[in-house]
């Protein structure tokens, strides 16, 4: 029999604020500490396409997701079963749409503020390497943009 591995997609969901960058933080239950949103894949469901559908379904959000920041492995308990779980963090640009029906509590609020409240040691390492990641992307961006003078 093959060994059951549960797949997690966490996302960093920023979006721009006038000048600000602003990250999505989201609490699962009263009593739970922030954390940035995170879902377990469905059967045949790319860890990709769960984070869409969870920002969807929970956060009434159109996203895009830019690039995987990281994993994590480790284990967890479904039931009464200890399972194989595989954490993937993706970068997430949130495009429109904020009716947040999923979650508890949710807040956007500064990458510095951020670090702060989330509990979890790897969600503030994540977020930590999506804001590096996020200016290596618009530095990209920025250059593409610049003309190409000839001599």
């Amino acid at each position: 029999m093959a060994e059951q591995v549960r797949l997690v997609s966490a996302v960093a969901v920023y979006k721009k604020s006038g000048e600000d960058i602003l990250w999505f933080l989201v609490k699962t239950k009263e009593d739970s500490e922030w954390e940035v949103p995170k879902t377990v894949a469905r059967a045949g469901e790319s860890s990709v396409r769960a984070s869409v559908r969870a920002l969807s379904e929970q956060g009434g959000m159109r996203i895009k997701v830019l690039e995987e920041i990281g994993r994590h492995g480790g284990a967890a308990k479904v039931g009464e079963k200890i399972v194989t779980q595989r954490t993937i963090y993706y970068l997430v640009a949130h495009k429109e749409g904020e009716e947040v029906l999923g979650y508890v509590a949710s807040e956007w609020t500064p990458h510095n503020v951020a670090i702060r409240k989330v509990a979890s040691k790897l969600d503030k390492e994540m977020l930590k390497e999506a804001k590096a990641l996020l200016a290596v992307i618009k530095e990209k961006k920025k250059k593409k943009k610049e003309p190409v003078v000839f001599s």
